[in-house]
């Protein structure tokens, strides 16, 4: 059966008379002004390239390629048809890719990293299997920052990958550091880093050392002294891998753990729903009681300094690229900026919700020489997500996302890493790293711009969903909603369902005048 028609009482069939058959008249007055007798030629289609699409280094095998990739029967220039085609195929991307153009030389701290959580979940939170698949997929995403849950097997002689106190099925850590070393610069040469959250013994440290020293090689980041004073840039990490974790206390039994977890907090995870629910800001509602969040790592360090490192395995210590640490005292210690080191300090989406309304400020400080890592509540048993945008306009580097999950906030997440040629570092903008004056995320801004947007129409619904979603016998009614989500300087248009609809929208844009 068509794409276009569905079944009616069994034998018959009706067909639907699709809406973006026909080109809109501003299109076909385009087409006209590069086209002789109906054909645009390829001098023509170039001429439109560097004209109208502001493709400026566009050539005549450009063009050449776009009338093969219509596949028109025309070789030496497409109709309108075929043109109509083009312009909403995949080769004619809403903006040209620029490559990897922002200034690499900053240290780590200077740039928005594309970061994953529980990278190793195939699901849920709770009962998914853990696989190296999802890792594999995250990579060749170009996401940069994959998270490992390293605790020991069954028999407590080697190490599994997995997310501890739940029902999901390991995967051997082994298996995850080869996938990662395969496919760790398939879609971007920038530095890796992965997370490890570890509940290991000092001997099964000492394991996991060689396992990684093995596995990477020459490619591993094995820092000296200084990496902790400053951190080193993205250019001079190409084609590394680095080791972050926590110096990690004495090992507890899984059972330990388990005593320790405050089943009241687990409520029921919000759903969304297929295309997702929109992003919220943040508001006084969201800053809710945090106090029992039941992942390890928003537990202070037990003791401060180098104490803590007692149980740690030297071999396992020497790999350490980037030391997270979170020392006593709360927030006000937590943000602390020490002059003569940089640490990394990771802290759940509650806790950082109710801090940005306290010490929003002094976020903004501590992100400008360190990292801070925000990852997913512990609620979030759907592999939902949570808003990017109030980490990105406090410094948050690492903005971390279950990239098994769906809905706008992932969407947002994908989007904002679109930039840069996609090599999943985006540098912050200036005001966020001026010594000079700490940037207030809170400040109200004018309006600055004013963003207009035209949606001509859309086509695919057929491709998307089954007819029998739809009544039989009408064919479906879409609509279109043009969401806009700003943070600092950056704007992101998501065009919901476009299909078989017209209309104009008018956006004001804040953005902070430098």
């Amino acid at each position: 059966m068509s794409k276009q028609t569905y079944r009616v009482c069994f034998c018959f069939q009706r067909r639907f008379r699709l809406a973006v058959s026909e080109a809109p008249e501003d299109i076909k007055k385009l087409f006209e002004q590069y086209s002789e007798n109906g054909i645009m030629t390829i001098d023509g289609l170039q001429r439109f390239l560097v004209e109208v699409q502001k493709e400026d280094k566009a050539t005549r095998e450009d063009a050449q390629k776009i009338i093969d990739s219509v596949k028109h029967f025309h070789r030496k220039g497409v109709n309108l048809e075929a043109f109509f085609k083009y312009l909403f195929g995949d080769i004619n991307p809403p903006l040209a890719s620029l490559g990897v153009h922002h200034d690499m030389s900053a240290p780590l701290s200077h740039y928005f990293i594309y970061t994953g959580h529980n990278s190793y979940l195939t699901g849920n939170q709770l009962s998914s299997e853990c696989s190296d698949v999802p890792i594999i997929n995250a990579l060749k995403r170009g996401v940069r920052v994959i998270e490992l849950d390293i605790w020991p097997n069954s028999t407590k002689d080697d190490v599994d990958v997995l997310h501890g106190g739940t029902l999901t099925t390991p995967v051997e850590l082994i298996k995850c550091l080869r996938s990662i070393k395969e496919y760790a610069f398939v879609a971007s040469e920038y530095p890796v880093v992965i997370t490890l959250e570890d509940h290991l013994t000092p001997n099964l440290q000492a394991k996991v050392a060689e396992m990684v020293t093995q596995t990477f090689g020459e490619i591993l980041f094995s820092p000296g002294p200084e990496c902790f004073k400053e951190f080193p840039c993205p250019e001079s990490l190409k084609r590394r891998i680095i080791i972050s974790t926590k110096p990690p206390k004495e090992y507890l039994e899984a059972k330990e753990v388990k005593d320790k977890e405050d089943d009241s907090q687990r409520g029921k995870a919000s759903d969304e729903e297929a295309w997702g629910n929109e992003v919220p800001d943040l508001k006084g509602s969201h800053v809710a009681n945090y106090k029992n969040d039941l992942d390890e790592e928003d537990e202070e360090d037990t003791d401060d300094g180098d104490k803590s490192q007692h149980s740690l395995a030297p071999e396992y210590k020497h790999l350490i690229g980037i030391l997270a640490r979170k020392p006593k005292g709360g927030l006000d210690a937590w943000l602390r900026v020490d002059p003569d080191k940089v640490t990394r300090l990771s802290m759940s989406e509650q806790k950082f919700e109710k801090a940005v309304v306290t010490h929003g400020k002094q976020i903004v400080r501590f992100t400008r020489r360190n990292v801070l890592r925000v990852y997913p509540k512990s609620t979030r048993f759907d592999s939902s997500n949570y808003n990017p945008l109030i980490g990105w306009m406090h410094g948050v580097q690492m903005v971390a996302f279950n990239m098994q999950g769906h809905g706008r906030s992932l969407w947002l997440m994908h989007g904002m890493f679109k930039a840069n040629g996609g090599c999943g570092y985006v540098k912050k903008p200036d005001f966020l790293l001026n010594a000079e004056e700490v940037f207030d995320p809170k400040i109200k801004l004018p309006v600055k711009t004013t963003l207009k947007v035209t949606v001509y129409m859309g086509e695919g619904w057929y491709y998307d969903f089954h007819h029998t979603h739809f009544d039989a016998y009408s064919p479906p009614d879409f609509y279109s909603r043009v969401s806009r989500y700003t943070v600092i300087q950056a704007s992101f248009i998501f065009l919901d369902s476009p299909y078989g609809t017209r209309f104009n929208v008018t956006m004001e844009i804040f953005t902070r005048k430098i």
